[in-house]
């Protein structure tokens, strides 16, 4: 049976989980994440069979050595002078490769088959990679909880982070749909999806812009009603419509929010309506995406997981997520987008 490591490189922190058959043998939170100290624990971690890599936006399941500066880009949608988190992401992988750890990088939702392509049209961000981790744990737990198969579950999942909110809609233990942090409900730190005159009159729009507009910025003290009711209201829409899709058992929340009682209970009375609703575990002590990263490498590896990567046809992403824009200048920004990652 295989021993892999699941990464998630979130915005406040990197966490690692690594299974071992199955088996948690590793679970490490960085707060304040360096390179060289992460490379360095994977590396003592022993021999490992597979590692889910720090996979921002996503690929189609690429190795790392496979990973040049275009594919790079593509993971990270920043301009390389842009001073962002994402310049530690690739300090990060360079560490990797450098480490010759056996990495691959995984999928966003926009690149799964399981997702029509007619919602994909004008998307970019309907669930970052990290997100896709979360959704294959809660298929799991779903299917253990009700005594079901990985193929018989059905839920909306809801994942406040420490900056962005998501929203990615689940049937028969595929994802067929995300509402990513950036085009999704508001977030802690950041608008979600930008109104487009707001945006033409803030102009030109950078990664700083995206990570604001949040319930932070809108609070004027803790437990600001404005700010909260602001929140669970976006996310309560989000949800409506992603239950218009399916016919959800559950409604299944997770994220870094969503260990404060202050914001859970709200927003759990709050999404009632659309079925039961349940608190992803484990809440601690590192994410929940790391946990389902490893999930996923351990599948990849051809462990107990295997058929769970089969569920979520991980094996059949494609494309690049530039693939689906039809907005006037797309054309040209994905030309020079792709050149300069080239």
């Amino acid at each position: 049976m295989p021993r892999v490591v699941g990464i998630d490189p979130g915005t406040t922190s990197l966490d690692l989980v690594g299974l071992d058959a199955g088996a948690v043998f590793l679970e490490r939170s960085f707060p304040n994440p360096d390179a060289n100290e992460v490379a360095a624990v994977l590396r003592n971690a022993g021999p490992l069979d597979l590692v889910s890599g720090p996979s921002g936006y996503g690929l189609p399941l690429t190795p790392i050595d496979s990973v040049g500066s275009r594919e790079l880009r593509l993971m990270l949608l920043a301009d390389p002078a842009e001073r962002t988190g994402v310049s530690g992401l690739r300090a990060l992988v360079d560490r990797l490769r450098e480490a010759k750890l056996p990495v691959v990088f995984l999928p966003g939702v926009i690149h799964l088959a399981t997702v029509p392509a007619h919602r994909k049209v004008n998307r970019v961000d309907m669930g970052t990679a990290d997100k896709l981790a979360v959704a294959a744990l809660a298929i799991d737990e779903q299917a253990r909880n009700l005594a079901c198969r990985w193929d018989e579950t059905s839920f909306v999942l809801v994942e406040l982070g420490g900056a962005f909110s998501a929203v990615l809609t689940v049937e028969r233990g595929r994802v067929i749909d995300g509402q990513g942090g950036s085009s999704g409900p508001l977030g802690y730190r950041a608008a979600g999806a930008l109104d487009g005159e707001a945006a033409c009159l803030v102009s030109p729009i950078t990664k700083s812009t995206v990570f604001t507009g949040g319930l932070a910025d809108i609070a004027e003290h803790a437990g600001d009603p404005l700010a909260m009711r602001a929140l669970v209201e976006s996310v309560q829409k989000a949800v409506a419509g992603a239950a218009a899709l399916t016919s959800p058992r559950e409604v299944v929340l997770s994220g870094r929010l969503i260990r404060n009682a202050g914001f859970s209970g709200p927003l759990a009375l709050a999404l009632e309506r659309f079925g039961p609703v349940r608190v992803l575990a484990p809440a601690a002590p590192v994410k929940q995406a790391a946990y389902g990263a490893a999930i996923l490498a351990d599948g990849l590896a051809g462990g107990r997981y295997a058929g769970l990567v089969e569920t979520l046809q991980l094996r059949s992403a494609s494309g690049t997520v530039l693939d689906h824009l039809h907005l006037y200048g797309a054309e040209k920004a994905r030309h020079a987008w792709l050149a300069s990652a080239s």
